[in-house]
This record gives structure tokens, C-alpha cells and sequence, in this order.
């Protein structure tokens, strides 16, 4: 039977036999490979924003408070007229459970009248919430003025809220809901698709290896000459005549498999959260960095100043204010060329930079020349 220090022994030789297999034979990552359609989209077939004005009813004396908002007024009065009621000449309507809302709507493409889409429906006075009401067929317009939908249904509003005694309690937005498939559409957008004998491949982002790359792919596929790069960001693609088989061309080409290069370095910085996000392309050249913060306080202490016992004067309360400088130390951190910038995020945090920091810090160093990417501020 084998000793314990046997075993423990025959276990490190197994494991170091193992780091050095992989080591020796493990392969490499592979590429990243995406499809043609994750990447590129036909040209001119898109959605389309939709917006409309509406009244919402039956609510529970959350609606606008007419004295504010006069035009909710103005609408109520409009559509009763619409339905032969008229309002007598200075008639002054406080309708609580009515609130004048903006109502949204996404026209995706190739939508045909008849079919349902979801509407967004928000306050546009001061209602206190929306919640149980009901939208009024609202006309949805296109930026060229035309109504392409028509909107009407209960609206479904996610929070909650009650007040009572001076209190109030309320989880999530209340004066905002939506209303799931409750617009039907009622014309339809043309689109290219049927137009001519080729059609263009827009990319998502302009590149010009992923339009050639996807260029390459489509001509491997389908055919030399079927493709051609005409910028960095459209592709030109000659197809077939007949709609049937454009359609199941345009099928086939967006599914074909697309190995892409090495990305731009580029970094994204959020300048209200402080989020710092990078990909693997950003590096460095080799430089040295430093960070202090200068932080001012000020205590305000109170002092009472009381007379003699005999004394004719008065207690007196003053107050003595302490300020104090305080700069902490930057530590200077040599960063090599070719570093990381993770490595350099790891430095950085390790001499105590704050999210807000790094925002400076990358930004200067960009400027100094030493960091090799695009930096882009939201």
C-alpha cells in the first residue's frame, strides 16, 4: 500500500504534466466570427418613429388639474364636439379623471394595415398617475405628417402609489404606460426592396475591413463579382429579379458566417456615472503617471463668551471656522509600452483614482500621446 507522500507526490507530477501539456498543445482562441446579418443591414428598410396626441379616461381623480394645463381642456372640448356636444360658452370643465397624454408608436418595416403594434403612452400635464385609464383613438403620425396607425386600449402602468395625511409612497413612474399590440396600422411604408436589380448593405458601424470582409463573403458565396465594397460602410449586392427569390437570396447572404478583424481601440467614457469601458485593442507607449487630490475643510466650531460674575455685559455665542489644506500624495507609476490598459486600470485603482479620476487621467494621457485609442464621452 502506498504511502500518503507516494500519492501526494504522484498527484504534483500528474498536475505539473498537465500544465505543461496545455501549455505545449492548447490552441489558440479562435476568431471571432458573427454573421453577415449582426453586422449589415439592406438600406431603406428600417422602422419608422411614430407620435400622436391623446386624452386618457376614466381615471381615478389622478388626471390633469385643468388650471394647469388648459390645452386637456381645450382637447376634451374638441373631441365632445366631435361627437355633436357643445359645450356652453364659458362652461368651465375640471374633468380630475381626464390627463392629456404623448403617445409613441415603432412602425417596424414592411408592416401592413391590419396589424397590431405596441404604443408607449406618457403624461404631458401634471397627472399624478395614469394608472386604469384608458386611451382615446389617437391618430400616430410620421414625420411626414401623414397618420400611418391608430392607437386605443386600457393602459398597463407598472408602479403603484398611495397618499393619505400629508404621506405619500410611490414605487416605480406612474404617470407613464403602455399598451401592448394597442395600435393597428393603418399604412404601410414602401421600401426598396423590390426596386431595380441590386441593393445596398448597410454596416452598423463604419469599417472598411468588415465591408470588404463581408464583400469577400458574399462573392465566395454567391458568386465573384456579386458584391462590392463601395465605402466603408455600404456594400453594393447584385440579386435576383423575381421577389421570391430576392427574398430567399437576402436569406442566404445574411446568415453567412463572417470572421472580423481586430476591432479599433477604442475606449467609452460615461461622464455621469464615471463607467470606464474598453475593448482589447486599446495599448500603451511608455509613460509615467501621477495623481493627487487637493481636498479643502472647513470646521465651524461654537464658542460661548460669558462676562464676569459681576460684570454688566452680556453671554455672546460666536462661531471659529478651522480651514485645512490637505493634499494627498501622487505616487508616480511607470507604465511600460505595450501595457494593457487593464494593467493600467489595476496601477491606477492601486494608487487610489476614483471612477471620476480615471476619466481625467485617460483623457490626459491621450493627450500626452501615450494611449493608442479613440476615446468617446456619453
Amino acid at each position: 500500500m502506498r504511502s500518503a507522500s507516494e500519492r501526494l507526490l504522484r498527484w504534483v507530477v500528474f498536475a505539473a504534466f498537465v500544465a505543461a501539456g496545455s501549455a505545449l498543445w492548447w490552441p489558440a482562441a479562435a476568431a471571432s466570427t458573427v454573421r453577415i446579418k449582426e453586422v449589415a443591414g439592406v438600406q431603406g428598410v428600417r422602422s419608422n418613429q411614430l407620435v400622436g396626441y391623446g386624452l386618457v379616461v376614466g381615471l381615478d381623480g389622478t388626471g390633469d388639474q385643468t388650471t394647469q394645463t388648459p390645452y386637456t381642456t381645450q382637447a376634451l372640448n374638441s373631441m365632445l364636439l366631435q361627437f355633436g356636444i357643445s359645450v356652453p360658452p364659458g362652461t368651465s370643465l375640471q374633468p380630475r379623471n381626464v390627463a392629456a397624454v404623448m403617445v409613441t408608436a415603432v412602425l417596424p418595416p414592411f408592416a401592413q394595415p391590419g396589424q397590431a403594434i405596441d404604443v408607449e403612452v406618457s403624461s404631458a400635464g401634471n397627472a399624478k398617475s395614469l394608472r386604469g385609464g384608458t386611451l382615446i383613438a389617437t391618430p400616430l403620425k410620421g414625420a411626414d405628417g401623414q397618420v400611418y396607425a391608430l392607437a386605443q386600449g386600457n393602459l398597463v402602468v407598472g408602479g403603484a402609489g398611495a397618499a393619505a395625511g400629508g404621506s405619500k409612497v410611490q414605487i416605480n413612474h406612474l404617470s407613464a404606460g403602455r399598451i401592448p399590440e394597442g395600435a393597428s396600422v393603418e399604412r404601410a411604408v414602401a421600401t426598396p426592396l423590390a426596386d431595380g436589380d441590386t441593393l445596398q448593405l448597410g454596416l452598423n458601424a463604419s469599417d472598411y475591413a468588415t465591408a470588404r470582409a463581408v464583400a469577400g463573403a458574399i462573392n465566395a458565396a454567391k458568386g465573384e463579382g456579386t458584391a462590392t465594397a463601395l465605402d466603408g460602410r455600404t456594400v453594393r449586392v447584385k440579386v435576383p429579379l423575381a421577389g421570391g427569390d430576392r427574398v430567399g437570396f437576402l436569406a442566404d447572404i445574411e446568415n453567412l458566417p463572417l470572421e472580423l478583424e481586430r476591432p479599433a481601440a477604442r475606449i467609452v467614457l460615461n461622464a455621469r456615472t464615471g463607467s470606464v469601458v474598453m475593448n482589447d485593442a486599446v495599448t500603451l507607449s511608455a509613460c509615467a503617471v501621477a495623481h493627487g487630490n487637493l481636498s479643502v475643510t472647513i470646521t465651524t466650531t461654537p464658542v460661548i463668551s460669558q462676562p464676569n460674575a459681576l460684570g454688566q455685559g452680556q453671554t455672546v455665542q460666536a462661531q471659529k471656522s478651522d480651514i485645512s489644506v490637505t493634499q494627498s500624495g501622487g505616487a508616480l507609476v511607470n507604465m511600460p509600452a505595450g501595457a494593457k490598459l487593464g494593467d493600467v486600470v489595476k496601477a491606477l485603482n492601486a494608487m487610489g483614482a476614483t471612477p471620476a479620476d480615471l476619466l481625467v487621467i485617460l483623457q490626459a494621457m491621450k493627450r500626452a500621446g501615450a494611449l493608442h485609442a479613440e476615446i468617446e464621452v456619453i
